[in-house]
């Protein structure tokens, strides 16, 4: 059985489906049945073994694995900020004075 660190993608366990389906088009086959064997024996979800499988019968038919970094961000990891606000003086709007009751344009309340 394999241990969750020695996954070749990181933090396996965390990962979107959707995530997950892209990301095992840059592994060879070998680390794809280690995948494989980890997620039957823990999650075994359906949609993640249906593509891991497809996934092995690609590169079992002469698939080559993409070029892609399998730790790279994805959009469920966004890359640090640059730090600091927008907004300032010049993008805030007017300053508004709330009466001190009722509604204004329609004095009678």
């Amino acid at each position: 059985m394999t241990v969750r660190d020695d996954l070749p993608l990181p933090d396996y366990d965390h990962l979107p489906v959707g995530s997950l389906t892209s990301r095992i088009r840059t592994l060879g086959s070998d680390d794809l049945k280690t995948l494989l064997s980890y997620e039957r024996s823990h999650a075994n979800r359906v949609q993640v073994v249906s593509a891991m499988q497809h996934r092995l019968n690609g590169l079992a038919e002469g698939a080559q694995p993409s070029g892609g970094d399998p730790a790279a961000p994805a959009p469920e990891a966004p890359p640090a900020a640059d730090g600091g606000s927008k907004a300032s003086e010049a993008t805030t709007g007017p300053k508004i004075n709330p009466p001190s009751q009722g509604d204004p344009t329609n004095p009678a309340r």
